[in-house]
């Protein structure tokens, strides 16, 4: 009773002594999630209690995009500020975060902040010595070896890449969604989590992967907190990325619909009750309203490929963008406008709704910016802007575009318009205050904004190969 007592009497004293500190910091990202996939935009079915409620005690993005609209591009931009093709990461599994880029870990440990990494990476192999996932223990892999510890993260609990929703070291029924051929269900899945020192982790494994993941972030905060220590955790869920399966008690809550419908919302409503555990548990360390706690999703829902073949009519991947066009991999609205919500009760007012245009590389440039950090010194371009004055001045109005590129395609987003193209698309121009399905090109109407955004897009196209060539470091 005495050690209980004594650990209490710490979690006060340390949590009260928070506010001499600068704010902790959690980014929260789900997998494939899209803009209609939350109870708060309206989903018919979906239950979201704990992301409805940040929404309703912090500030809402009704236009936040992934820089990215596949996974890795859209990790990499959260990471640096930058457009992930500044650093040679052109797509899925596609390069690494390279050590020359200066990373949000590497950022805050100039601060004294403790560092974690949790859930998914995607950011280059876990691994030289064993076989994982898409690319890890393969020789001709090891240049893209790049673990969290590499780049400034004290703790981590990482995948390399997907893991199915519920057990995720064992491989699930073919029906889940994208589970490759050559795999026997029951057997292991193949795609391994592994801690900082670089080992396997074997132990707690079973049952909701949220849940496991969260598991390993709470521990974390609660050291930190014991040890009076600002921290930044990065918490990189999986769900509802295919193979998505859930459990019973998840599933039950949608009886009544279709399994597929079933299995999807319920991996959702999963990873939402570990968002509402995480608030819980900063509320019981008393350190809530110093903490600040963005969450989005890294791209717009997915089609599942048996879907996309027109094998089956919708399969698994029931995610929804609410009258958006295009999904993931697409750089129409609905492949990159997705879930942006962003709590700091003490600095940001319960019920704020930001209108203007924002994105995932914005993250760096705002905690630099929260933590005193010039990040002009580093001499190199960055994407992202200081988002505090959109809560804080009632900025409605980005100042420059937004700019997106995948592959051949590109895409500029201003605060009324958007201008994209691609080398099998000629360029077209929307507005997306009257047209925010993309339907009509108004290029012909409005001749200088197609102009100057054309002109603006050659500019940064341009920066970027000039950093990709590694002129800026």
């Amino acid at each position: 009773m005495k050690s209980i007592c004594s650990w209490s009497l710490l979690i006060i004293i340390f949590g009260c002594s928070q506010i001499e500190l600068p704010p902790n910091i959690i980014l929260i990202m789900a997998d494939d999630q899209g803009w209609g996939d939350v109870g708060y935009n309206g989903h018919p079915h979906l239950k979201t209690p704990n992301l409805d409620s940040m929404v309703k005690n912090g500030a809402v993005f009704t236009r936040f995009y992934s820089a990215g609209s596949v996974c890795s591009p859209t990790r990499a931009s959260v990471m640096t500020g930058r457009h992930p093709e500044r650093m040679g990461i052109c797509g899925a599994n596609c390069g690494h975060i390279l050590t020359e880029e200066i990373t949000l870990a590497e950022l805050v440990k100039q601060k004294g902040y403790r560092t974690g990494h949790f859930g998914k990476w995607h950011l280059g192999t876990l691994t030289k010595d064993i076989l994982d996932a898409n690319r890890g223990g393969r020789q001709q892999n090891d240049i893209h070896y790049a673990p969290p510890k590499n780049h400034g993260f004290d703790v981590s609990f990482v995948t390399e890449s997907k893991v199915p929703t519920w057990d995720p070291m064992i491989t699930p029924p073919k029906n889940s969604g994208d589970v490759n051929g050559s795999l026997i269900e029951g057997e292991p899945f193949g795609t391994y989590y592994w801690s900082e020192s670089g080992m396997r982790v074997i132990e707690n494994l079973e049952g909701d992967d949220s849940r496991i993941i969260m598991d390993r972030v709470i521990p974390f905060i609660e050291k930190a907190v014991l040890d009076r220590l600002p921290f930044l955790s990065i918490v990189w869920f999986h769900a509802p990325h295919l193979p998505v399966l859930t459990g019973e008690k998840y599933k039950s809550l949608y009886s009544g619909l279709s399994e597929d419908e079933q299995e999807y919302y319920g991996v959702i409503t999963a990873l939402d009750e570990q968002v509402g555990r995480l608030r819980n548990k900063l509320k019981s360390l008393n350190i809530y309203d110093n903490t600040l706690v963005f969450y989005t999703s890294d791209n717009g829902p997915e089609t599942q490929k048996e879907v996309r073949e027109g094998k089956i009519p919708f399969g698994r991947t029931r995610g929804v963008t609410n009258g958006l066009r295009g999904r993931k991999r697409s750089l129409y609205e609905g492949g990159i406008r997705v879930p942006g919500i962003v709590e700091w009760p003490r600095k940001i007012k319960s019920g704020t709704v930001i209108n203007a245009p924002c994105f995932t590389s914005d993250y760096f440039p705002t905690i630099a910016k929260i933590l005193g950090i010039d990040i002009d010194k580093y001499k190199r371009s960055y994407d992202g802007q200081d988002l505090q004055p959109y809560w804080s001045e009632q900025k409605d109005k980005r100042d420059k575009p937004l700019a997106f590129q995948f592959k051949k395609n590109y895409a500029l987003i201003d605060n009324e318009f958007k201008f994209m193209g691609g080398a099998k698309e000629n360029s077209r121009l929307y507005n997306l205050v009257t047209d925010p399905s993309e339907q009509v090109d108004v290029s012909t109407q409005y001749p200088e904004k197609f102009k100057s955004l054309s002109n603006f897009y050659q500019k940064w196209h341009y920066s970027v190969q000039k950093s990709n060539l590694g002129s800026e470091y």
